[in-house]
Formats: structure tokens, sequence, C-alpha cells
């Protein structure tokens, strides 16, 4: 659709001459998460704010609630994404992992470029890959590693009070967190989203790599 080929270009164009800054691969684990555009509609596993009765053509982002029965961030929101494995690239990780995680298998061609590398308490190296996934009709929850899958309309994340940034003694930059709904969502992964909204949507270009993140997440 003319609105779809409009929105792609528009993140291509916002991501041309943007210098993607990498993390220190001593910090922690490589590993890569899928920043999957798609369509807001109706599809298996959704829940609250974003199911639908029919079909929207509103430009939504691929989010999932991780299965209790992990043994970290058990519960908590999350892009599709894990460890990149030896000789993968983080192009590959990302769409290897939300194949296995949400059922949704896409090319290369998918592939839209890159944000900036997010290092995080937990002892990860976090690299979010940009993927277009058309309107992805199919997705279906892995239940070893996701609750739910959730298509949250990018115009969620344009909302006046975001992001929400909290003041620590115990550091000297905020925790950021990305309103959703009436709860919220925390870095890193609001880091992702925020850069998201602010680069690929707006086009301003924003390092987010110095938010802090909740105790929670430290795990």
């Amino acid at each position: 659709m003319q609105r779809d080929a409009q929105l792609r270009q528009r993140i291509l164009d916002h991501l041309h001459g943007f210098k993607v800054q990498a993390g220190d691969g001593a910090a922690g684990h490589a590993a890569a998460v899928a920043v999957a555009i798609t369509d807001e509609g109706h599809g298996a596993g959704l829940t609250g704010l974003d199911a639908r009765d029919a079909w929207s053509t509103r430009a939504a982002l691929v989010l999932t609630r991780r299965s209790d029965r992990l043994r970290s961030h058990a519960g908590q929101w999350a892009l599709p994404g894990g460890r990149i494995d030896a000789g993968e690239t983080p192009e590959q990780a990302a769409l290897r992992e939300i194949d296995e995680e949400v059922g949704l298998r896409l090319g290369m061609d998918s592939v839209l470029g890159r944000l900036d590398d997010f290092v995080t308490r937990s002892g990860y190296v976090i690299t979010p890959v940009l993927v277009w996934a058309g309107a992805a009709r199919e997705m279906v929850p892995n239940p070893q590693e996701v609750q739910s899958i959730h298509r949250i309309p990018v115009e969620e994340f344009l909302r006046a009070d975001a992001p929400m940034l909290e003041q620590r003694d115990d550091s000297d930059h905020p925790v950021l967190r990305m309103p959703v709904g009436n709860s919220w969502i925390a870095a890193p992964t609001a880091a992702v989203l925020y850069q998201f909204r602010e680069l690929c949507i707006l086009g301003r270009p924003t390092r987010v790599a110095h938010f802090e993140q909740p105790h929670f997440a430290w795990k």
C-alpha cells in the first residue's frame, strides 16, 4: 500500500547518514533484537489494548511478554531477540529469533538497518535490527519463551507523556520508561523504542545508551 511504502521510505531516509554507535564487545554477551514494523491488525496471541476485530493499516511494532517459565526477566515486555550465535551477524540472529519466538519468517531483504547498541546491566550488548514485517498475520507465540504477542501502534510511542524519566541517587542518568496503555515498558527495551521513535519516525538523531535501567532489569 502507498502508506506502507511512504513509511518504509521515511524510515530509510532517517536512517541514511546516521552513524550507529557500537557497544563495547567486552562489556557482555552479544545479542540482537528485532524491531519489527508491521500492521496493527488482530492476530494470534494479541491481548489488551492492541486487540481488534478487524485489520487496520496503522503501523505497529511487534513486542512480546516473556514467558513466566523463563529463569530471567520472566513476564517482562521484550522485543523478539536473543544471543548471537557463533558465525552469525546481528541481522541473522534477529531474523532467527523472531522466527523462533513468534513464528515470523522474514528474509534479509526485510532488514532496514540498525539502531545503536545498548549495553545492559544484566551483561548483554544488544544490537537492535530494524525489519519490515508487512502484515505478519500468522504469528504464533513459542510457549517456551513467549507468553503473548502484542502489536503496539507506533502512535502509542508518540504520546506526550513519553518518555518517562526517573532520576535516582545511585546513578548520574535517569531511568527511562515508555508508557503503553496504563502501564509502561522499561529500559533496555524502552531505550530501543525511544530511539526508534526519535530517529526513525520523528527524524531527530538521538542517543540512548546512557539511560539507566530499573533494578529489576539488572539480573
